[in-house]
C-alpha cells in the first residue's frame, strides 16, 4: 500500500529541514541569537515531537537514545545548547523509529485517534501529521534566519524539488 499524501509531505518537510541545515558546524549549531533557540536545540525539539507522537504514543516504545530529551528541548523548558552531533543522532534514531509506524498509515486511519492513558488523544492522526509538518516548516524558517544572522551564505532560496511529494489524488 502506498504511503499517504500527508506522510509524503512530512518526509518532504524533513528533507527540506535537513537541506536548510547543510554545512552547519558544531560551533554555529550551539550559538543562540536570542530570543531564538540554537539550531541544535531545534533539531532536538523536532525529534522530541516526532518521538512523542509516532514512537511513544503510536507504538508504545521508549527509545533509550531519547532519555532526558524532553527536559533538554521540550516545549516551555529552559533554553539549552545541546551538541549538534547528539541531536543529529537522536533525530536519526527517532525518525527511523517513527517511519516504522508512519509506513502503516492509510487514508482511513487518518481521522482516527491514538489513545493516551486509555482515552483518545485530543487530535486525530491526520491533524497530528499536519501539526508535525507545520512545526517543521516553522523551525526550518527559524533555522534559516539563525543561519542568516550568523552570516552564512549560499543558503537555499526556495522550496526544493517537490516532485517526490507532488500532489497525487488519494
Amino acid at each position: 500500500m502506498p504511503v499517504t499524501a500527508l506522510v509524503n509531505q512530512l518526509r518532504f518537510s524533513r528533507a527540506e529541514f535537513t537541506r536548510c541545515l547543510e554545512g552547519v558546524n558544531e560551533q554555529d549549531a550551539v550559538k543562540r541569537l536570542e530570543p531564538m533557540n540554537c539550531i541544535s536545540w531545534i533539531i532536538g525539539h523536532l525529534s522530541n515531537q516526532e518521538n512523542r507522537y509516532w514512537v511513544e504514543m503510536a507504538q508504545g516504545v521508549t527509545l533509550p537514545e531519547v532519555s532526558g530529551l524532553n527536559d533538554l528541548v521540550g516545549y516551555g523548558k529552559p533554553a539549552s545548547s545541546p551538541p549538534l552531533a547528539d541531536m543529529k543522532f537522536i533525530w536519526e534514531c527517532v525518525t527511523q523509529a517513527a517511519d516504522g509506524y508512519l509506513n502503516t498509515l492509510t487514508k482511513p486511519s487518518l481521522p482516527t485517534y491514538l489513545e493516551v492513558d486509555g482515552k483518545p488523544y485530543k487530535e486525530s492522526i491526520g491533524t497530528m501529521l499536519y501539526r508535525n509538518i507545520y512545526h517543521y516548516w516553522f523551525h526550518t524558517g527559524e533555522a534559516h534566519a539563525i543561519r542568516q544572522g550568523l552570516g552564512h551564505t549560499n543558503l537555499p532560496q526556495f522550496v526544493g524539488d517537490i516532485s517526490c511529494a507532488a500532489y497525487r489524488p488519494e
